[in-house]
């Protein structure tokens, strides 16, 4: 089975992460929560917590098939982080499954890997995901090679469907 990192840090979209999460691990696969340091309490908006498991400096690429960002406020905490950004890059250049909803793609923006690829988002990143290079589509799902994208918590079984079919 896969090995699938889950990044995340305080304020993130509750849903986001439970949903995805939960189906990852009941279809057998393998998470891990990444966050800014180990062992810290991650909050979501509506009261949902995750503990990470690992920080970004002690992670590498090689060692997941996957990445899920989920959104809210967490994407920006995380994109201003070396660790996780250059983690994402690796990631992408191994092409490992790479997978952001809502402002998820904040995170690839940083990184620099959506330049040519098509996506989507949650419309307030919709111009910052396409001054990056990415081709914008308003759609509920968005695969562009590796990279897998969804706008809002509404589109989350297509984005947890493309996630399965891809691990």
């Amino acid at each position: 089975m896969a090995k699938v990192a889950f990044l995340l840090a305080s304020y993130y979209e509750d849903s986001e992460m439970v949903n995805p999460y939960n189906a990852i691990r009941e279809a057998g696969h393998e998470t891990t929560i990444i966050g800014l340091e180990k062992d810290s309490v991650c909050n979501g908006k509506n009261g949902t917590s995750y503990t990470t498991e690992l920080s970004a400096s002690e992670v590498k690429a090689a060692d997941y098939d996957a990445i899920v960002i989920p959104g809210g406020g967490a994407p920006e905490a995380l994109r201003v982080n070396e660790d996780i950004v250059r983690f994402v890059k690796e990631a992408n250049q191994q092409g490992k499954v790479i997978a952001g909803i809502c402002h998820g793609p904040q995170v690839m923006i940083s990184a620099d890997i959506l330049k040519g690829k098509e996506a989507t988002s949650y419309i307030g990143i919709r111009d910052d995901v396409k001054l990056a290079g990415a081709n914008f589509k308003d759609e509920e799902v968005v695969v562009g090679e590796n990279i897998i994208t969804s706008r809002t918590p509404k589109d989350e079984p297509a984005f947890i469907r493309e996630i399965l079919a891809k691990l």
